[in-house]
């Protein structure tokens, strides 16, 4: 099928044997053109079905309107809602959004940032991939003279515009509670250490430990266990011990929790009898499982409208001065379900 050619305005100005800078004024509504005139090259730009160039426009005046995502999943439920956070706010200022997915990958990522970049975006808003190393594509962004906002995953190297949540704090409120259930031997599954948000989430667990006079148990740490896949596979490895926690802390994503229960439940362990089990994010299907599982609420739509109100905070402020490198933090939130009550309460 032959795909049929966009109508310009000298498309326009070529039916009704005008000037193109004729058609631009009236679609403008500049005073310059006369009614009839006007009235005339409205009827045939619907006619020919023009759509105005609103990106072009935007340019011209010197922004673009739009606000480039990138994201490691679209399909997780925590990315997602910050996405919709986001929208929500900017559709509120008539600005546009370009969404982007990395799937882990630090390549895609670039090829994802540079693609932005390219659509002259106003705003690029991210959270890094977890083979992240070297930021050079970001610092990028910011010497285009575009703005940047870092969320959840950030990296140290660049200051920017931040949002982030405590992640440190809910992780020790989340080992706390399961200690405080009467569970001991508390697995850790960790995400990669090159990220902040990660060390944060152990520093959390080990000052829970440390706080009730547990001791630290190197066996029961295991790094890299950020999916469900490898969430699961580190499962069946720590119930095999010949000292089995009694509790699994999957502090990277419920995806990796979901993988504890899964192997756990197929082990013949009670969940949460023999077994607690805490995630992270809140996902929608951790209400649906049995036994439901614990998870920390990250406020994920909440987050995605401060990070917009906080571009246009900053967009508001700024008279052609360098915008000042800030950091807004939002507590999460501790969702206590079946998975890890071994009292009943």
């Amino acid at each position: 099928m032959k795909i049929k050619k966009r109508t310009t305005i000298y498309d326009i100005a070529e039916k009704l044997n005008i000037t193109a800078s004729s058609v631009s004024r009236a679609l403008n509504n500049s005073n310059y053109v006369n009614e009839n005139t006007k009235k005339l090259i409205l009827k045939t730009a619907e006619e020919l079905n023009y759509k105005r160039n609103t990106l072009a426009s935007n340019l011209r005046k010197g922004h673009s309107k739009t606000i480039g995502i990138v994201v490691p999943r679209i399909n997780q439920n925590f990315f997602s809602n910050v996405i919709a956070g986001i929208e929500e706010a900017t559709y509120q200022k008539d600005y546009n959004l370009i969404i982007c997915q990395s799937s882990e990958s630090q390549s895609k990522e670039i090829k994802c940032v540079n693609t932005l970049i390219n659509q002259h975006v106003d705003c690029i808003v991210i959270s890094v991939s977890v083979d992240g190393t070297d930021y050079q594509h970001l610092q990028n962004v910011l010497d285009h003279g575009i703005q940047l906002i870092q969320f959840d995953r950030v990296t140290d190297e660049l200051e920017t515009l931040k949002v982030i949540n405590d992640n440190e704090q809910a992780s020790f409120e989340a080992v706390s509670h399961m200690i405080e259930q009467g569970y001991k031997r508390i697995s850790l599954l960790e995400g990669p250490q090159n990220l902040q948000i990660f060390r944060q989430r152990k520093t959390g667990y080990l000052n829970a430990l440390k706080k009730y006079d547990l001791p630290i148990i190197d066996e029961l740490i295991v790094e890299n266990a950020w999916t469900k896949e490898l969430g699961a596979e580190a499962t069946r490895k720590l119930l095999s011990l010949n000292e089995p926690p009694d509790a699994i802390f999957a502090s990277t994503s419920d995806f990796s929790a979901l993988g504890v229960l899964e192997v756990a439940t197929a082990m013949g362990f009670k969940v949460p009898g023999q077994l607690g089990i805490c995630g992270y994010s809140n996902e929608a299907f951790t209400e649906l499982t049995s036994p439901s599982i614990t998870t920390i609420d990250q406020f994920s739509s909440y987050m995605g409208k401060t990070i917009a109100n906080l571009y246009f905070q900053e967009m508001e402020n700024k008279e052609d001065v360098e915008v000042v490198p800030k950091i807004i933090s939002i507590k999460p939130k501790l969702i206590i379900r079946s998975s890890t009550k071994k009292n009943g309460d």
